[in-house]
Order: structure tokens, then C-alpha cells, then sequence
């Protein structure tokens, strides 16, 4: 039987699989009921916005108006849900913005959301079920990550997991004052229109001006929540990061907060320390030898929520950077949003790395920074 291609709605991305994008981590079936529901929002507010006259042009004006408002709110406090893994400069990749069509052909509902999909364990004592079980999860108040045990107590993860970009941040403060401009017009709008409704005399004109106030007024209460959820989000980028606002998830599901965290200077790399447990952890190979060329490596994360992912690929060369000369590790393994900071291990599962990045616009190419640097960086407390 002929398998069907699809394309991702959001980064355009042809593949067979029908329930994620490999390329993005779009959830085919929630985007596709997304679009469902917003199809059934439109046609109630048609439903009930019959009339004609001057009393059915003012309230089509209103209802133009008030999807204006709920679309520019919506652009500006969407909740980044995991870490953007950078293109190999010295700013971070910008995701594509999903493009609105039609349900993608082919693709069948996903029964449950990711978060419900329950975990298979790998084979018990093998090297990846070992590496699963010494990576972790990062939470920040902005978003989420990866990371893994280099000893008994301290994890390695990226700096742009933990640490705030300043173009982020500018970026945010920026969509916050713009949503709260719209939401304070928005509400001398709605002003005005209780002040014109009370000039009406009683009739169709009069109760159509109340419905369409009451659904604006409406869609208003339901917009405020996600600006001040906003504004808490900017306060916390604002205020910086430290060792407590880091949240640590284990493979078997505790959560602690970090006590300590040291970012590096010279490298997209942080530390943080975790002093309650005792960790199983990564080793390097012993041998200390270079990854040839084509030979098989593993990546490991939390990419869309799905906690300990294993990916594959192979190891494809090591590059140079030119903006600084720092030596990268270049894989075909996947590196999806949420990858960052989990390591790179080869089959007997040594680490070799700490995912990075990918490189924009392309499929197949990411990167990883040599596990070397790790022990440059933070020498004094992995010593």
C-alpha cells in the first residue's frame, strides 16, 4: 500500500509519519482540532449576527473589530512552550509562524495528547537506558530544556536554556506593551459603545449594540488572563535567573530546584548543581578519541514535552565557527525544540557532546558542542 506525504502546516515539511512533524514537533491532530474549533467560533458569531441595515453593519464593524483585537493578542502573548534551538550564530533560530489552512490530508486524530502517552522503558542495563536515566529535564519560568549528570551532583545544559537573551527579552517587552495598548483600546472602545447604546431608543439596533457588547466584554475577561500571565513572564525575564528558578525533572519523574548555577563565558554552556541525590551519570570514552565520520550517534531530550526522546542519526564531521573558531559537532540526528542541553553519546552510550543547535532552513544538520569544553569551562568545580 503507497504511503501518503504530508506537509506541515507550520514549517512545510514533507515526511509519512502522520501524528508529529519530524522537522518542527507540530502535533498534526491538535493543530488540526485548532483550526476546527476556530471554524465553529466563526460561524456562531455568523449565526448570530443576522440583521441588516445600519444595526447589521454596526455590529459586522464590531465583530471585524473584536477578531483584530483577539488575533493581535494572541500573536503577542503566545506562550513559548520549549527552548528554540539556535541557527550557529550568535542569536537564537526564530521558529516559523504557523500558516492557517486546511486539515492536512491523510493525518488521522492522535487517541490522547502527547503529555498522556505513556513511557515504554528501554532494555534494563543497556547504555541508552543508563544515558536516559542521567539526563534531565529543565524548566525556567520562560521555558524548557535539557540536560545530563557530568558526576554524581552537577548537570550540564546550555546557556539559552537557563539564561535570558537580551533580544528575547527586548522582543517580549516590546509584544507586552503592544497587547497592553490594544487591551486599554479595546476598553475605550467598549466605553463608547455604552455610551451609545444608552442614546438608542428601545429596538433591534439597541439590542443588537448589547449583544455585541457582551461578547466583546467577554472575550475581553478571557484576554486579561493571558496579559497578565505575560506580564509575570516579562517580570521573570526581567529579574534574571537564578539557581531556584531553575526546576530539575528526573528520568523517574522528581522534580528539585538547582542549587547552584555558573553559565560560561567562552560557550553556549551553564552548570547547575543538584546536592539531594546521588546520580547515575555520563562518562567519556576512555580512550579519549575522536567520533570518525559516519559512525552512529544518539541524542537525547524532551523535545515538545515528551520527556527522555532518543533520537539517532550519524555523526557527520566536526566545523569551525567563524564568528568565534569554536570547534562544533556536526549530526543528522534530530535536534528538536527541547533538545537543547542533552547530550550526544555514541552507541556504548560515552558522551561526546551537548546539543546546541540546528542550522536554519535546513533538515539534517545539527549541532553539538564537544563535551571537552564542559570540563574547560567549569574545571574548578568538575576537577
Amino acid at each position: 500500500m503507497e504511503k501518503t506525504t504530508i506537509r506541515c502546516p507550520k514549517c512545510s515539511h514533507e515526511q509519512t509519519g502522520t501524528v508529529e512533524c519530524a522537522s518542527c514537533g507540530l502535533i498534526f491532530a491538535r493543530y488540526q482540532r485548532h483550526l476546527e474549533r476556530q471554524q465553529e467560533k466563526l460561524a456562531g458569531q455568523s449565526g448570530r449576527d443576522g440583521g441588516t441595515g445600519a444595526g447589521a453593519g454596526l455590529k459586522m464593524a464590531a465583530v471585524v473589530l473584536l477578531m483584530l483585537v483577539t488575533a493581535g493578542v494572541t500573536y503577542y502573548l503566545v506562550k513559548p512552550g520549549d527552548d528554540m534551538p539556535a541557527q550557529p550564530v550568535e542569536t537564537a533560530q526564530p521558529q516559523p509562524a504557523p500558516v492557517v489552512q486546511a486539515p492536512v490530508a491523510g493525518v488521522e486524530p492522535a487517541p490522547v495528547p502527547p503529555a498522556a502517552v505513556q513511557e515504554i522503558p528501554v532494555d534494563k542495563g543497556s547504555s541508552i537506558e543508563e544515558a536516559r536515566n542521567a539526563t534531565v529535564s529543565i524548566e525556567t519560568p520562560w521555558g524548557t530544556g535539557s540536560g545530563f549528570f557530568v558526576n554524581k551532583h552537577y548537570i550540564v545544559t546550555n546557556r539559552h536554556v537557563v539564561e535570558v537573551d537580551q533580544q528575547a527579552l527586548a522582543e517580549a517587552r516590546s509584544k507586552v506593551d503592544t497587547v497592553r495598548e490594544l487591551v486599554e483600546l479595546e476598553k475605550q472602545k467598549l466605553q463608547q459603545l455604552r455610551e451609545e447604546m444608552g442614546r438608542l431608543a428601545e429596538g433591534p439596533t439597541r439590542k443588537q449594540l448589547a449583544l455585541i457588547l457582551q461578547a466583546r466584554e467577554g472575550e475581553l475577561a478571557r484576554v486579561l488572563p493571558q496579559l497578565e500571565e505575560g506580564e509575570a513572564r516579562l517580570a521573570a525575564m526581567e529579574k534574571g535567573i537564578s539557581a531556584s528558578d531553575v526546576k530539575i525533572i528526573l528520568s523517574d519523574g522528581r522534580e528539585f530546584k538547582a542549587d547552584f548555577l555558573q553559565v560560561s563565558g567562552r560557550n553556549d554552556l551553564a552548570l547547575l548543581a543538584l546536592h539531594a541525590i546521588e546520580s547515575p551519570f555520563l562518562r567519556r570514552d576512555p580512550r579519549d578519541r575522536p567520533l570518525q565520520q559516519g559512525e552512529k550517534v544518539y541524542t537525547i531530550g524532551s523535545p515538545v514535552g515528551l520527556r527522555h526522546t532518543v533520537t539517532s542519526g550519524i555523526f557527520s564531521g566536526y566545523r569551525e565557527r567563524t564568528s568565534d573558531g569554536n570547534v562544533l559537532l556536526q549530526t543528522d540526528a534530530p535536534i528538536n525544540p527541547g533538545n537543547s542541553g542533552g547530550p550526544l553519546i555514541d552507541e556504548k552510550g560515552y558522551v561526546f557532546g551537548v546539543n546546541t543547535m540546528i542550522l536554519r532552513d535546513t533538515e539534517g544538520i545539527g549541532f553539538a558542542i564537544p563535551i571537552k569544553a564542559v570540563y574547560e569551562d567549569f574545571m574548578s568545580m568538575l576537577r
